[in-house]
């Protein structure tokens, strides 16, 4: 049995927090934030844990194995690169940078170092996904036409004076908050695409990044995804549809406020007319964030390389940025590291 990992959190907010929870007793060696107190109130719930400010400290410690980092995004990159260039491997939360220059930069380090990175797209872990997968891998649906993503929330007042609001800190608005996860799922059942089209909009909150995108996503075989993200939902929302050319699965909900997770199953049958239907409910829970961190330490384990990665999280932010650029938004500047 190989000794537990130890880790050390960057990062103590929210996301931060869901991350220690999914951890063993006695894997977090430290939580770092620069809010003091948030850092202490994290380490205080787990035995062993220091609270620091500097997570220079936990990189020089030779005792952390890997670090999670659940920063704002504009500090997801240069921590990240500081990570492995000490030699430690690392779960980066998506988007995992501004920028994919930045990205690339850690990908390049992160080879040399021969540690591995883990992009945080835990909604492929969400119970309703793992469905999607095992049936979409059993052949169920048949050969994959398109999908559909929608994923919205409605904002709060004040929001567009937030952090997200601010691109030097975001990178943009929603197409890197919620958008990315769309393109990471999409592109996880679809493969990797050859067209890229849509557009991005403020039409809404008082903010220089967009509170609207809307994608068309094609591969080279023309499978589309068609994708819409929005933080004008005014009700939290998700939905995902998978058409193949014998059946449907129709994912909705993430639990909480974006309502019961379900994964429904529409197979056609032959003589077409209504659909033989199959409900899967999910109504615990969270545990995206464990499996996706047992995942991560498989990784490094058995030395194997993730998925998501930098690879895919490169990937996704080219289209980010792709869109961003023919929308007329500013570039962000990826040569800060």
């Amino acid at each position: 049995m190989p000794t537990p990992l130890k880790y050390a959190i960057i990062g103590c907010g929210l996301i931060g927090r869901k991350r220690a929870a999914s951890l063993q007793a006695g894997q977090l060696s430290h939580a770092c934030d620069l809010d003091e107190k948030r850092a202490s109130e994290l380490a205080s719930i787990y035995d062993g844990t220091r609270a620091i400010t500097d997570f220079k400290i936990a990189l020089n410690d030779p005792d952390v194995d890997a670090v999670i980092i659940s920063t704002l995004n504009g500090a997801l990159a240069p921590i990240a690169l500081d990570a492995v260039r000490a030699g430690k491997h690392v779960l980066l939360e998506k988007p995992g940078a501004l920028t994919v220059t930045q990205l690339r930069r850690v990908e390049t380090v992160a080879k040399q170092s021969n540690v591995k990175v883990r992009i945080g797209y835990n909604h492929r872990y969400h119970p309703s996904l793992q469905k999607a997968r095992e049936l979409a891998d059993s052949g169920a649906l048949g050969p994959m036409m398109f999908l559909r993503g929608r994923y919205g929330h409605g904002g709060r007042k004040g929001y567009d004076r937030e952090w997200r609001a601010d691109p030097k800190l975001s990178g943009g608005g929603e197409l890197i908050d919620q958008g990315v996860h769309l393109i990471d799922l999409a592109g996880w059942f679809l493969g990797d695409f050859a067209t890229i089209d849509g557009h991005a909009t403020t039409y809404y909150w008082d903010m220089p990044v967009d509170d609207n995108a809307f994608l068309s996503l094609r591969t080279e075989e023309g499978q589309t995804a068609w994708l819409h993200v929005s933080c004008t939902e005014w009700k939290n929302m998700f939905s995902l549809e998978l058409y193949g050319r014998d059946a449907k699965i129709a994912i909705e909900g993430l639990g909480g406020s974006y309502g019961p997770e379900r994964c429904t199953y529409y197979k056609m049958l032959p003589q077409m007319g209504p659909p033989e239907t199959t409900v899967w409910e999910y109504p615990s829970g969270d545990q995206s964030w464990a499996l996706e961190l047992a995942d991560f330490e498989k990784d490094i384990l058995t030395n194997r390389e993730p998925s998501p990665g930098l690879k895919e999280g490169c990937r996704t932010l080219e289209i980010v940025e792709s869109i961003y650029r023919s929308s007329g938004y500013p570039t962000i500047d990826g040569d800060n590291l």
